[in-house]
């Protein structure tokens, strides 16, 4: 095995598999075992039996609300009778996957822990590159509002000022109005 964990799990597979729930960044136990190599059962079996390592920000189990919508979203699995998974799966956080390195240990989970907290971390900094450029376009948006209404405020200052001009010399051609004609 080389010992290139990009090589074991690509970084965009990982990253396609992060999902946002209550507000958290998670891997879900399934796709965690296919990382690790492990069977979903042996993974989850191995946090509970460190269950002091995985407190509840740490990892968490689904409700069925949150499976259901998963499973109109994107996540599909087979049916209970089907040989599908008898109970709700496990959301590991990026700090509940980083302590499954000290849980599991082969050289596989290993290199699968790297590639997992690269991905997270390469994440982290495309959320923060959005949320700049997200506040330069608020802020570009902001100075052309301020732009807009200047401009309109002059156009009206400068009518008003028309308003306000005496007569002889705001007239121009064409102008409205009664003139009686010239005396010869």
């Amino acid at each position: 095995m080389r010992n290139d964990p990009a090589s074991l799990v690509p970084i965009v597979r990982i990253e396609r598999r992060i999902l946002v729930l209550r507000g958290q960044k998670v891997l879900l136990d399934s796709d965690l075992g296919s990382f690790y190599g492990v069977p979903t059962k042996a993974l989850n079996q191995a946090a509970k039996r460190n269950r002091a390592r995985f407190p509840p920000d740490f990892m968490f189990r689904l409700t069925y609300r949150e499976v259901d919508a998963l499973l109109r979203s994107q996540f599909v699995t087979s049916k209970r009778g089907r040989g599908g998974r008898r109970y709700l799966p496990y959301a590991f956080t990026e700090q509940g996957v980083a302590m499954l390195s000290s849980v599991l240990k082969s050289e596989r989970a290993i290199l699968a822990n790297v590639a997992i907290m690269r991905a997270f971390v390469r994440l982290r900094h495309l959320v923060a590159s959005h949320l700049e450029l997200a506040r330069e376009l608020a802020a570009m948006r902001r100075e052309l509002a301020r732009k807009v209404h200047r401009q309109t405020f002059d156009r009206v200052i400068r009518r008003l000022l028309d308003l306000f001009t005496p007569d002889s010399e705001a007239k121009t051609e064409g102008s409205i109005g009664f003139r009686p004609a010239a005396v010869k």
